[in-house]
C-alpha cells in the first residue's frame, strides 16, 4: 500500500475518531460506540470520507487484528479455565435457547427448518469485541456479571465454527448434510 494513499485515510480516521470519542466520553458514553459511528460517518456508504479500496480494506483488517489483540490481553489462560462451566453452561443455554426459539418461529411462520436454523444462529450470535471493551471501560469485566457474560460470549465463538461448516451444508441432502458435518468434526 503506497505511503500516499494510506497517510490521508490514517489522518481522517484518527482526526474524526479522536473528536468523536471526546465527545462520547463527555456524555459518558462508551468509547467503542464513538468508533463504530465513525466508520458508519466517514465510511464508503456514507459521507464517502474514506472509499472502500483496497488500502481502506487492509487497514480495517490492521484494525480488527489490534482490537483483537487488545480484547486477548484481558484474559489469561488460568481465567479462561476457571470460566469453562460457565462458557458451556450459561454460553451453551443462551445459543441453544435462542435457536430454538428462532427455528420454532420459522417454522410456524412456514420457512424451512434450514432457514430457521440458520437464522436462529445468526441472531444467538453478538459481538464479543464491543461487549468486553464496554465492559473493560466500566471496570466490570472481572465483576460476577462480567465474567457470566463473557462466558456466554465466548461460547457464541466458538459456536460460529460449525455454524459457518453447517451453512453452507443446507444445501445438500440429508444424507450429504451428516457426510459434509462428519468430515467437518473430524477436521477440527
Amino acid at each position: 500500500m503506497p505511503q500516499h494513499e494510506t497517510l490521508p485515510l490514517v489522518v481522517i480516521l484518527l482526526a474524526t475518531a479522536v473528536v468523536t470519542v471526546a465527545v462520547f466520553r463527555r456524555l459518558k458514553m462508551p468509547a467503542i460506540l464513538g468508533y463504530l459511528l465513525v466508520g458508519v460517518v466517514v465510511g464508503p456508504n456514507a459521507f464517502n470520507f474514506v472509499p472502500d479500496t483496497a488500502s481502506t480494506r487492509y487497514l480495517a483488517e490492521f484494525g480488527v487484528v489490534f482490537l483483537m489483540f487488545s480484547i486477548g490481553l484481558e484474559f489469561s489462560l488460568p481465567q479462561l479455565v476457571a470460566m469453562r462451566r460457565t462458557v458451556t453452561g450459561f454460553g451453551g443455554l443462551q445459543v441453544g435457547v435462542s435457536m430454538l426459539a428462532v427455528l420454532g418461529i420459522s417454522l410456524a411462520s412456514g420457512l424451512g427448518w434450514q432457514s430457521g436454523l440458520i437464522l436462529g444462529g445468526i441472531i444467538a450470535m453478538s459481538s464479543t469485541a464491543i461487549i468486553s471493551k464496554v465492559l473493560a471501560e466500566q471496570t466490570q469485566l472481572h465483576s460476577d456479571h462480567g465474567k457470566q457474560i463473557m462466558g456466554v460470549l465466548l461460547f457464541q465463538d466458538l459456536a460460529v465454527i460449525p455454524l459457518l461448516v453447517l451453512i453452507p451444508a443446507m444445501a445438500l441432502s440429508g444424507e450429504q448434510i451428516a457426510i459434509e458435518i462428519g468430515t467437518a468434526l473430524l477436521k477440527a
